[in-house]
């Protein structure tokens, strides 16, 4: 009798055992949930099952593609001619932020701007025999900056007027006040804030031609460019007609691989054109023009292009936005402040017709017979 409670013990003792080693091996293998004692007042009252605390991965979310605005002006002549002085008279009125003060909250909100700097920048009393000339001291270059314009093109006719001696004063100027530049005949690539890579080729005054156009833009496409701007000084002086060699280089430079055409000189608005898929502004005027204390054509524009990061890493254009503007915030004379137009006023429409090809007003005549 005694032996067989002995062997009942050693089975109980046995199952006990075994029943343990598989519930350890359970939840050693994550197979149970945990077990908690949950107490209060200091004494066991009940067993509680708990759910997995480990948390269900979530998917990784997709990057949300970036949006970024490029805004373009046109020529900025950010000093008086050597006629009179009153664009320095009208600083000393405001200060230097004053040029750009009422159109730089959509310049300032933007990825990048690009102008046309039609003048010199140095403190040196340089000479010059050119008709028209333009020379500010070098402290004009924050005009720039204050303005939120983060790059300049200097491939017009008047970039070489007080020789390389000007062009370099200019240069060191717009360093010092934080502004890129292109000269005549670059390609330049520049990476903003946001890592958005701007390419810009100036085919300068006197570089206009094909080669040169394929040339410069295969230049920026091996930079690995995320957008390439043409940057041309091109076409008739007050004339709001584009030319056939105008739109002849632009089809080149969007052929070539160019998204964006940004031509100057004309002094006044000229049609905005689009081309497989891509954008050509050919003329956007004056906008910031010390060079002309009353002129005929006060219309102006910032011509903003939307890029879209698509989900390759790649960049696309998504539309543009045309801000028409009056080149001076004063009727009569210019004070060098460009301002938006009311939306619903008659200058606004007439702006948005030069722009849109429809405006059927006669060009300017600009005289130089008297140089004959």
């Amino acid at each position: 009798m005694k032996l067989k409670h002995f062997y009942i013990l050693v089975a109980g003792l046995l199952t006990a055992v075994i029943l343990g080693v598989g519930i350890w091996y359970l939840w050693r293998h994550q197979m149970l949930p945990d077990i908690h004692i949950l107490s209060g007042s200091g004494s066991a009252e009940e067993v509680v099952e708990k759910a997995d605390s480990t948390p269900t991965p979530e998917p990784t979310p997709e990057p949300t593609p970036g949006i970024f605005t490029i805004s373009m002006i046109g020529d900025c002549t950010l000093t008086s001619g050597q006629y009179d002085d009153h664009f320095e008279s009208v600083l000393q009125e405001h200060d230097l932020s004053w040029p750009f003060s009422g159109t730089v909250n959509y310049l300032s909100n933007d990825e990048f701007t690009l102008a046309n700097l039609e003048c010199t920048f140095s403190d040196t009393a340089l000479s010059s025999g050119v008709l028209f000339q333009f020379r500010g001291p070098a402290a004009n270059a924050q005009i720039l900056s204050s303005g939120s314009v983060e790059c300049v093109t200097m491939g017009n006719n008047h970039t070489t007027d007080f020789g390389q001696q000007g062009i370099l004063d200019t240069q060191a100027a717009l360093e010092a006040a934080g502004v890129w530049y292109d000269g005549p005949g670059e390609a330049r690539l520049y990476e903003t804030k946001n890592g958005l890579k701007v390419g810009v080729y100036c085919p300068g005054w006197l570089g206009l031609s094909e080669a040169n156009i394929q040339s410069g833009i295969a230049q920026l496409k091996d930079l690995s460019a995320d957008v390439i701007i043409f940057a041309p000084h091109w076409g008739m002086e007050g004339s709001y007609q584009v030319t056939a060699m105008q739109e002849q280089f632009a089809h080149v430079a969007i052929d070539a691989g160019a998204d964006i055409v940004c031509g100057t000189h004309p002094h006044v608005l000229q049609r905005v054109e689009e081309y497989n898929g891509k954008y050509i502004f050919y003329s956007l005027g004056n906008y910031s023009f010390g060079g002309n204390t009353q002129p005929r054509d006060r219309d102006t524009v910032i011509a903003q292009v939307t890029i879209q990061e698509q989900k390759d890493g790649s960049y696309a254009l998504a539309g543009y936005n045309l801000i028409p503007c009056c080149l001076s915030s004063t009727e009569n004379i210019n004070d060098y402040c460009p301002v938006p137009y009311n939306a619903e006023s008659e200058d606004y429409a007439r702006a948005m017709s030069k722009l849109n090809g429809t405006f059927e007003g006669a060009d300017l005549t600009v005289d130089y017979s008297f140089l004959n």
